[in-house]
């Protein structure tokens, strides 16, 4: 039985959140979304590198289903003007 986007998009969603986990505890072996399997990196560059192609994914899929993809601001500049 096929899964539908919603679920590929949960896996995935899911998949992210335990590997953001692995980074930051430092461990190298991450479980599968759906516990199939395990990950072993070889360093925390191929950990960013993974993490950057399940966000690419995520985004691609929540563009098929018809979703807005969440942009996130590279810099944020903040002026004010002080009253003194």
């Amino acid at each position: 039985m096929a899964d539908t986007p919603e679920q590929q998009l949960a896996k995935l969603r899911a998949q992210r959140v335990k590997l953001r986990v692995a980074m930051a505890s430092g461990v190298l072996t991450v479980e599968g979304a759906d516990n199939t399997g395990r990950v072993t990196y070889r360093s925390y560059d191929e950990m960013k590198k993974a993490l950057r192609d399940l966000d690419r994914d995520i985004a691609a899929l929540v563009v098929a289903t018809g979703g807005t993809v969440v942009r996130r601001a590279s810099q944020v500049v903040m002026t004010g003007r002080s009253g003194w």
